[in-house]
């Protein structure tokens, strides 16, 4: 309570107390007194409902002088005589509710007490204290309350919502130490998937890449668990490259991006303790922050591949379009499965189509049209306009190792590493754009003929058709559950 708001309840106690031991005069008959006391009674009744059940902003004044102004008139109503039966069962009745109210708030307080500790046992929390690192510190600032993250995000307010997608709804929330974060809350709800989810986190709190998405902890005390990411500001490389208008990202930045996302996932398959292959890559998945940097998110579907293994059976998860054929139809997950994915975000970078609704004329898919037109030298037929003006000779070394990426047997795709280092070596190539040189620009002719080393990489008629008939089985087969 202020300093004013005590001396201003002070004032009106003086004319309470003052007002309730005012003996009956000839112009003031004592049934007025009682009929006047009853109404304080009441008002100070309604006043106190009002706030347990619509708390306002100064309500410790109202309060705490609401309960001495019934002191005072409770003290005069058992001295004096002139306060009648209604009086006296009103008090009853005010007293009875005031502790129902006072009992109801100590069992629901406690039982939100309980529910937490349950949520907390129930997601592994003494677990994740140790998985995440041996110093209890570290394992405590991972760990946010609950009431810390409805404050962030006001309750989680559907206004907050950045998207959802398969594996939850994420929130844009401000923490107490001013830092904006996104808040995802996850679908699981299978205590096994919560125990993986656990692990998940575990591993993700040892990352530390410039281009992973930052975990900065996680929500034990709710029935699913809950993630807190840093914020990226700039949308999605699908936002970006799907936007209406003749002009996207400029082919520098598209080239710049893939060579940030071959590193972030050579980085996930062979730098951390335990390698995780991430399992569902996809331009959305790709956010951007205020400098176009990208940062590879939602690692909702990932899994970690033990060192002794090069890859685990698993049920097939992912993104029509971007899926590796192999994964859908033998349910092995590798590293190559992710691989595949990549491989399918270059073709959009170069094309700007989308990979689960672009169909050509005679069916094809943009994977198996993109392979088509590479092998017959016709790929400037599927070629973004802007990457044609922009690009150099590049594009051409670029699209092979796409093409690369999602060969349709696993093993003759490259590695993330090797994808990565492909990328640098461009990038330092005297062919690329880089300190002002100028670009050394390409003609339709040169794109027609820059496909003759490509001779070896044919397809035979039988294993097109196969790659297309397979392309067209996986979209047919995700109508149901497999």
């Amino acid at each position: 309570m202020t300093m004013g708001a005590s001396a201003n309840a002070s004032t009106q106690l003086e004319g309470t107390y003052v007002n309730a031991h005012k003996e009956p005069t000839a112009t003031t008959p004592s049934r007025m007194v009682a009929s006047s006391q009853r109404l304080q009674v009441m008002v100070v009744l309604a006043k106190l409902i009002s706030f347990h059940v619509f708390p306002s902003k100064d309500v410790d004044v109202d309060f705490e002088f609401s309960v001495l102004r019934v002191i005072l008139i409770l003290t005069h109503t058992y001295t004096g005589t002139s306060i009648g039966i209604g009086v006296g069962s009103a008090v009853g009745f005010m007293l009875l509710v005031l502790a129902t109210i006072f009992v109801a708030q100590r069992f629901k307080h406690k039982r939100q007490i309980l529910l937490k500790q349950k949520f907390f046992k129930q997601n592994r929390g003494q677990l994740l204290q140790q998985l995440v690192s041996p110093r209890i510190d570290i394992a405590e600032r991972m760990i946010i309350p609950i009431d810390e993250l409805a404050k962030a995000t006001n309750n989680f307010d559907k206004a907050r919502e950045l998207g959802g997608g398969g594996h939850g709804t994420v929130y844009k929330g401000i923490l107490s130490d001013l830092h904006v974060v996104a808040i995802k809350k996850s679908k699981i709800t299978v205590q096994k998937e919560i125990d993986e989810f656990i692990n998940e986190v575990a591993i993700l709190s040892q990352i530390n890449h410039r281009n992973v998405v930052k975990l900065i902890g996680c929500c034990l005390e709710t029935e699913v668990p809950l993630l807190v990411y840093e914020f990226v500001s700039n949308g999605t490389l699908y936002d970006h490259l799907h936007i209406e208008g003749p002009k996207s990202l400029s082919w520098l930045t598209r080239f710049r991006i893939a060579t940030e996302i071959a590193s972030a996932l050579a980085y996930l398959h062979s730098s951390v303790s335990i390698p995780i292959i991430h399992r569902d890559i996809k331009s959305s998945n790709i956010l951007l922050n205020e400098s176009m940097t990208s940062k590879v998110s939602d690692f909702g579907a990932s899994r970690y591949i033990p060192t002794d293994k090069t890859g685990l059976t698993t049920m097939v998860q992912g993104t029509i379009g971007y899926l590796d054929p192999m994964y859908f139809y033998t349910g092995r997950l590798t590293e190559k499965s992710d691989v595949y994915s990549f491989g399918v975000i270059l073709v959009e970078l170069l094309t700007r189509k989308k990979p689960f609704s672009y169909f050509f004329l005679d069916g094809d898919g943009l994977v198996s049209h993109f392979v088509k037109l590479l092998a017959d030298q016709m790929l400037v037929q599927i070629l973004d306009p802007q990457v044609i003006e922009e690009g150099g000779k590049e594009v051409h070394q670029l699209s092979i190792l796409a093409a690369s990426c999602i060969k349709l047997n696993a093993e003759d795709r490259p590695t993330m590493r090797q994808v990565e280092h492909t990328l640098e070596g461009l990038i330092v190539s005297k062919k690329f754009v880089q300190n002002n040189v100028e670009v050394e620009k390409f003609s339709e002719n040169d794109i027609t003929m820059m496909n003759c080393s490509l001779e070896k990489e044919r397809k035979s008629p039988p294993e097109c058709s196969r790659r297309y008939s397979m392309e067209e089985e996986i979209l047919m087969s995700a109508r149901y559950p497999r």
